[in-house]
């Protein structure tokens, strides 16, 4: 189905006023190696934490998994002709550690560096930027059966990797991301155990989300001894948590919210430690942290990513009821744009970090109206728009914002809910794999094209 139609506001409300973005300001969308490659047992590529995580019944909503996925291991050059063809800038995608170093012996797998080296010839060769991310949450399950994050040593074994990975694709690459979303791999993985790999332990999750950030610190070194040119980044999740009254209990519990999952991670990176009350209040005792890690791990980064989806509203004895017209996504997160503005300004307020980046923003929405073959996703359209209008704000304010990915470009895996959830600004066809642009991708497409919205 052609990609190059004209899609307007029309559905999705607007004011007809213009935003234009900055000269450089660069549009794309973002993916993950597990939610879209496939190909999981394909040119030596190891078994992850999340291949054995999905093959427990009961840990993944509709009983699937990622093993083809969106077979994009396959059709990878097809989806970058199709990224050209919408005017993308810039591709976020995610590298496969068991692809890179399948076995516990360290021996890194050329085949698996060769998918991705032709990947970023085939970006560069359809101009557009390729970001790579070198952990997207696919632990290799040997370096899980040796504790995973728990374990000291996968700091190392992962700065290993990620030389491996510099040295093949070097200064062809302008940006690297080390982590994405620690708090999740962290919390997720190890404290709720709602993803993989499924453990359930508050000790667990703070020795991970410090061997975490030693991760991020020790392969940032490498990178820039690798590849000097190229810079070093970091994605991370905010929420921001808002108190649901002016009550002592609910700003205490927000504050403590705020720290766990929105600052946890950027406080040190930004070499303000780790936000000692709550450190105290979940009697954590620091013991994972040797001298010269903070150091580390605050050496300077030169860009910022945010993820951002929602913000949450915080009572202390959990007795917040949200109206009943909220505006709501298919997952049951709250669209609320405006906390997007405020958390760009909050945070540069806080960080003064070198540049931002928004890596993911998006939504999983019913997609059940149709013209045609294609999803009239108004919806969607009007959430991307509407938070893309906050970035504009932010810019107007001297927030220093250098572009905008979409989270995602397809349909894909979602985690722990399965296929269920549809994010993807272009729809996929599982059983054939056809990719047909949702009248989002075109609208999204035109803002690419001319660097504005009209909001």
């Amino acid at each position: 189905m052609a990609v190059n139609e004209n899609a307007s506001n029309e559905g999705a409300g607007s004011t007809g006023q213009i935003l234009t973005f900055p000269e450089g300001f660069y549009w794309g969308s973002a993916t993950s190696s597990y939610q879209i490659e496939g190909a999981h047992d394909v040119d030596g590529r190891g078994p992850s934490i999340w291949d054995t995580f999905c093959a427990v019944p009961g840990n993944i909503k509709d009983g699937s998994n990622g093993d083809v996925a969106c077979d994009h291991y396959n059709r990878y050059r097809s989806d970058v002709a199709l990224m050209s063809e919408l005017g993308f800038d810039a591709y976020r995608f995610s590298i496969a550690w068991p692809r890179i170093v399948p076995e516990a012996d360290g021996a890194v797998n050329t085949k698996g560096l060769d998918f991705y080296d032709k990947l970023v010839e085939e970006l560069l060769g359809a101009g557009i930027r390729p970001l790579p991310t070198l952990y997207h949450w696919d632990l290799p399950q040997y370096l899980e059966d040796a504790n995973g994050w728990v374990n000291r040593d996968t700091a190392y074994r992962f700065a290993d990797y990620a030389e491996a990975v510099v040295r093949r694709l070097g200064d062809r690459v302008d940006t690297y991301t080390t982590l994405n979303e620690p708090f999740v791999s962290a919390n997720h993985g190890y404290v709720t155990g709602e993803h993989a790999p499924g453990r359930t332990s508050m000790a667990e999750g703070f020795a991970a989300s410090h061997h975490l950030l030693l991760g991020h610190g020790l392969a940032a070194e490498r990178i820039r001894a690798t590849a000097p040119s190229s810079r070093v980044a970091i994605v991370i999740n905010f929420t921001p948590a808002e108190p649901a009254t002016d009550s002592e209990a609910d700003r205490a519990e927000t504050e403590r919210q705020n720290d766990l999952e929105n600052r946890w991670y950027a406080d040190p990176i930004a070499g303000l430690g780790y936000p000692a009350k709550t450190a105290e209040h979940y009697e954590w005792d620091y013991s994972e942290v040797h001298d010269g890690d903070m150091a580390l791990i605050s050496a300077p980064i030169d860009l910022l990513g945010i993820n951002f989806y929602t913000r949450s509203i915080v009572s202390a004895d959990n007795s917040y009821v949200a109206p009943p017209d909220t505006p709501r996504n298919t997952m049951g997160w709250e669209i609320h744009p405006p906390s997007l503005g405020s958390l760009l300004r909050e945070l540069h307020a806080r960080y003064k970090f070198r540049s931002y980046l928004i890596t993911e923003n998006g939504c999983p929405m019913p997609d059940d109206k149709r013209d045609g073959e294609r999803i009239i996703d108004d919806d969607r359209l009007a959430y991307v728009r509407d938070h893309i209008a906050q970035v504009h704000a932010a810019i107007q304010e001297g927030v220093p914002m250098e572009g905008y990915l979409v989270w995602s470009l397809f349909d894909n895996f979602e985690w722990a809910w399965g296929y269920g959830p549809t994010f993807g600004i272009i729809e996929v066809d599982y059983q054939t794999q056809e990719r047909i642009p949702k009248k989002s991708a075109l609208w999204f497409s035109d803002a690419a094209r001319t660097n504005s919205i009209e909001i």
